[in-house]
């Protein structure tokens, strides 16, 4: 039975170690509290509170794992927790875990590209802000040990969605002048990818971008919504700072995943509120 460590078993993670155990692999977790793994005592594999920031609690862990999975989040933080978690903490992993095959999720926001073209694993990767800078490097760590690398578009799914959350509270709105592609990707959909790239024992020191079919305009999200929800459009307004991704403008290829043979549960933001998000909220289901 192979063994694998969820090191962040947060959203992404916990859905990874979900499907990991059905499919036969023994799971260990990891949070960044003992508190936080407290709540996930249910689970049928163990979850520990293990920082892995932090050299001597990864070291006080026995045990050993044929492939460990980088997962963890900055949890909203700043340049330095970035710095903490992503490269601080991947150096640890691969230190105690030197002979695991290593795959680290980052994020689709190192490409800096905004004239709306379409980009693959091999296009320009020159992020403007310094938390993307970070993620490059945690990169680099982590193919030249011979890691793989999941670039994850905006992560949605049940109870999550950044834009449904925006449209709902009323918070959103549409700036004609700075529309842009939004590339996400349903967090089942992210565990089938992470699954697959870990049951291909040839793969090494490769890049992977984990998005759905179809980027589409943030001002196309909205109307969906407002259509769908019987709604209105939110208003027209120049929109104020750059989004938390940075302010890019690109199409996000899955290509290359999709040739390994990846097929997303969730082809669309469309198909995946209609299928996964939207039946779960209890406002609309009562309308």
């Amino acid at each position: 039975m192979p063994r694998i460590l969820i090191a962040g078993c947060g959203y992404v993670g916990q859905a990874t170690g979900d499907l990991f155990h059905a499919a036969g692999w023994a799971v260990e977790g990891w949070t960044q509290s003992a508190k936080s793994a407290a709540k996930l005592s249910a689970k049928p594999y163990p979850v520990y509170g293990v920082d892995i920031t932090d050299q001597a609690q990864i070291r006080a862990r026995a045990g050993a794992f044929d492939a460990v999975i980088h997962c963890a989040s900055s949890g909203g933080g700043g340049v330095e927790a970035y710095r903490q978690i992503y490269l601080n903490g991947a150096r640890n992993l691969l230190v105690r875990f030197s002979g695991s095959r290593m795959l680290l999720t980052g994020s689709t926001s190192v490409y800096a590209q905004c004239d709306g073209s379409w980009v693959t694993e091999e296009s320009e990767t020159r992020p403007a802000r310094e938390e993307g800078r970070i993620l490059l490097e945690t990169e680099n760590l982590v193919l030249g040990d011979g890691g793989i690398v999941a670039r994850l578009g905006g992560i949605y799914g049940p109870g999550r969605s950044a834009l449904l959350t925006k449209f709902l509270s009323g918070t959103a709105m549409i700036d004609p002048e700075n529309d842009r592609f939004i590339n996400q990707v349903h967090r089942d959909d992210i565990a089938g990818a992470l699954f697959l790239l870990l049951n291909r024992p040839c793969l090494a020191r490769e890049i992977y971008n984990v998005v759905d079919d179809q980027p589409i305009l943030q001002s196309e999200c909205y109307r969906w919504l407002a259509e769908r929800m019987n709604r209105p459009v939110p208003p027209i307004e120049k929109a104020k700072g750059q989004p938390k991704r940075g302010a890019s403008n690109k199409r996000v290829s899955n290509a290359k995943l999709r040739r390994l043979g990846w097929v997303p549960q969730y082809r669309t933001f469309t198909e995946a509120m209609e299928k996964s998000i939207l039946p779960g909220l209890v406002e609309f289901t009562q309308q």
